[in-house]
């Protein structure tokens, strides 16, 4: 089940802080529970997806994405994420998010989140792409960085994303036409 009230706990803490760029960092924190493990007692890596979501969606907010969204009743997709584990998070491991704006290219904005255990170990880290959508299909990232009052150039975006990008645009679509039954 979709934590919601860890969300909206979430959302609620973050309406009395200042706004941050895109590119600003946003730190949250978190417990892992006993519904986020798995039957080796530690987070589960679906469920490390599902946390991500309660960093990011309180990171949207402060940069002004949630609000153009409902201005222009758009939605949001996350269209891609990588992601790397390095650390076991335990059932009940306090966790510290770190949600930060790499970039946009035309269609997508790119996130990364780490997750910091208390002895300031990386458990994990990620890479979104995400992009607004209405009903004609996806926004693009120059018109909703307008909405959210940036109407400059994104940044530019690291190295290794641009690497993930080019080696995401190889990979066959629709997967496995050569795969048998």
């Amino acid at each position: 089940m979709y934590p919601i009230f860890r969300l909206l706990k979430g959302m609620r803490k973050v309406r009395g802080l200042p706004a941050m760029p895109a590119t600003g960092t946003h730190i949250s924190h978190h417990i892992c529970w006993w519904i986020d493990i798995d039957p080796w007692r530690e987070l589960n890596n679906g469920r490390t997806l599902t946390l991500y979501d309660l960093g990011r969606l309180p990171y949207a907010k402060r940069i002004g994405m949630i609000d153009a969204a409902k201005r222009n009743q758009w939605s949001f997709a996350v269209a891609g994420v990588s992601v790397r584990y390095r650390r076991r998070v335990r059932m009940g491991a306090r966790i510290e998010m770190r949600t930060r704006g790499l970039g946009w290219d035309d269609k997508f904005f790119y996130i990364e989140q780490a997750m910091f255990l208390k002895n300031g170990d990386c458990a994990n880290h990620a890479l979104i792409r995400m992009a607004a959508a209405n009903a004609k299909g996806i926004v693009p990232s120059a018109t909703l960085a307008a909405e959210m009052g940036h109407h400059g150039p994104s940044a530019e975006l690291p190295d290794w994303v641009r690497h993930w990008i080019a080696a995401d645009d190889e990979r066959p679509w629709p997967p496995m036409q050569d795969a048998r039954a």
